[in-house]
Formats: C-alpha cells, sequence, structure tokens
C-alpha cells in the first residue's frame, strides 16, 4: 500500500490549493478516505472524509464550507479543494485509509509569510 500526497505550497491568505494523494496497493474504490492535518505544536487533527462511491462526505467544522474533498476512483486519486486558506491551515496534510490504517508521508502547506 503507498500514499503520496502533492500539492502543497506557499501561498497567501484568501488564495486557493489544490491537494492531491496517488494511492496504489490496494482495491481504491473499496475504501472510504480522509484527509488529517497537523499544525506545528499540535496533534493531528481529522478534517474530511470521502465515502468509497464518493457520495458522502463529512468535514470538521474548521474546514466545512471552505474545503471540498473528492476522488477519482478510475485514477485511484483523492484530491483536497481548499479555498479562501487562513493561515491557521498552515500544517502537514496527509491523506490516510482510515479502515487499514495506513498514511501517506505529507505535504507541507503554508498560508502566509
Amino acid at each position: 500500500v503507498q500514499l503520496v500526497e502533492s500539492g502543497g505550497g506557499l501561498v497567501q491568505p484568501g488564495e486557493s490549493l489544490t491537494l492531491s494523494c496517488a494511492a496504489s496497493g490496494f482495491a481504491f474504490d473499496d475504501f472510504g478516505l480522509s484527509w488529517y492535518r497537523q499544525a506545528p505544536g499540535k496533534e493531528r487533527e481529522w478534517i474530511a472524509l470521502i465515502y468509497s462511491t464518493g457520495d458522502q462526505r463529512n468535514y470538521s467544522d474548521s474546514v466545512k464550507g471552505r474545503f471540498t474533498i473528492s476522488r477519482d476512483n478510475d485514477k485511484s486519486m483523492l484530491y483536497l479543494q481548499m479555498n479562501n486558506l487562513k493561515p491557521e491551515d498552515t500544517a502537514v496534510y496527509y491523506c490516510k485509509i482510515p479502515t487499514l490504517g495506513f498514511w501517506g508521508q505529507g505535504t507541507q502547506v503554508t498560508v502566509g509569510s
């Protein structure tokens, strides 16, 4: 099983960014997938979940209305569209297969200087 995040970077407040998570080594369309993040000095935080078919999505209150989780089962890809980014969104972002317990290596998102 492999999960590889990409798309992180440095942006200014109010800007947008899309993260990707490339998955391999398992039956991608059989599993729900999540995004988590970990800010400096804080515990890792769940922020979004998408069911295996993509028809149901849940979000934490901290990102609801600004972030959108999506998936492409044909390409085994998970995405996180992040709009109206705030300095408090600065963190390392991880994708995870919740039921299998596998994590990616993370991608850094920095909002502001």
